[in-house]
């Protein structure tokens, strides 16, 4: 045998590891598709970056909301914290559904422990998804777990496979032929941070329109769904093994209308089970205007509603529930110094592109 002569095992060695080397190529080759093709929602419908936004936020939180969109647009956890030293995190989602909410703060508990957890309980009125959109907006993002695994599967429609899930790629392939310059961007930058510990600021006004909601015909039953209640035992049974302050919140939006038969059986579950329940609809002193206060005819407050709310309801989490003022904690002031510099500078943004498009906003010059 000549010196370059390899010797049998060593040639099936060498071939091994090329085999090896190509798989481990292509791979990475699938992983950068992927990571090209999954959408980066840095346009308009930004509530896709949500889940994802608070992996980067690396503060303890005292308050976690959560819920679907009446959570991440109604309350305001930079004036949670200017007014009263609160520090909070919403862990909302377009259309999340209470199962998913379950997942979100199951795990979130991996993460931090919080004093207290705010459930805005509209979506018990929500039996199952209706897009695959707002799944896909809630799991995405979200880090792989057996919190997200089990999320999927108790929340996806029947034409979504788990796969698609696992393998993103499988799902957003036909995007090739969309893509944009923020999928080149953002496919391994970090994309820009767009709601404020969560929550989506709105500055335009668009008075409430009656006239603009179908109208609602009258159902046989009212009943919340087994599946939801079920899973808001779930919520009640989490918080109370780790010692946390369940809050149930209706917000104080005008569509979909919060029928008494809904109330009385969010009453009946909060009496129950010894929880504090707050139906803001209830509550004049609040102040919401509806003529002022919603961006969207009255589906959702703006920012000017949502500070309203926050004023209003950080006085009962400090006294029911002992969150304290930390606006003595020197590093999380400076934190939250520049987060409110950022808020009222877009805020500021805001104002002034909508009044250039027409909107008028009385706020503007308020303190």
């Amino acid at each position: 045998m000549t010196e370059n002569t390899k010797a049998p095992g060593d040639q099936a060695g060498s071939g091994k590891l090329r085999i090896i080397i190509k798989l481990l190529i292509f791979a990475a080759l699938l992983f950068l598709l992927q990571r090209l093709l999954m959408p980066k929602y840095t346009g308009t419908v930004i509530e896709g970056n949500f889940t994802e936004e608070y992996y980067r936020d690396d503060t303890a939180h005292d308050l976690i909301v959560i819920g679907n969109c009446e959570s991440y647009e109604n309350i305001s956890p930079m004036v949670l914290f200017e007014d009263f030293g609160i520090t909070s995190y919403i862990r909302g989602n377009a259309n999340q559904l209470i199962p998913q909410s379950y997942y979100i703060l199951k795990e979130t508990l991996r993460y931090e422990t919080p004093k207290a957890v705010l459930l805005n309980i509209q979506a018990m009125t929500v039996a199952e998804q209706s897009t695959e959109e707002y799944n896909r907006m809630v799991f995405d993002s979200m880090r792989w777990s057996e919190e997200k695994l089990e999320g999927i599967k108790a929340s996806r429609l029947s034409d979504e496979k788990l796969i698609e899930y696992i393998f993103p790629i499988l799902r957003y392939k036909g995007r090739i032929t969309e893509l944009s310059s923020a999928d080149f961007r953002y496919a391994f930058l970090p994309r820009p941070i767009q709601s404020y510990n969560g929550y989506y600021l709105r500055a335009d006004i668009r008075p409430y329109d009656p006239e603009a909601f179908p109208y609602e015909r009258r159902r046989e039953d009212y009943s919340f769904s087994e599946k939801n209640v079920d899973y808001l035992n779930r919520i009640a049974d989490l918080c109370e093994e780790n010692g946390i302050e369940l809050v149930l919140m209706k917000a104080p939006s005008a569509y979909p209308v919060w029928v008494d038969p809904y109330e009385e059986q969010i009453e009946a579950f909060a009496e129950e089970r010894g929880l504090l329940y707050l139906n803001t609809l209830e509550h004049e002193e609040i102040g919401i205007d509806l003529s002022t206060d919603t961006y969207d005819g009255g589906l959702h407050l703006n920012v000017y509603g949502a500070e309203k709310v926050s004023r209003w309801l950080g006085p009962i989490l400090s006294e029911e529930c002992g969150l304290p003022d930390h606006r003595d904690d020197e590093e999380l002031s400076r934190i939250y110094a520049e987060k409110l510099a950022a808020y009222e500078a877009e805020k500021e943004s805001q104002e002034l592109e909508f009044e250039e498009l027409g909107y008028i906003s009385k706020y503007r010059n308020e303190g």
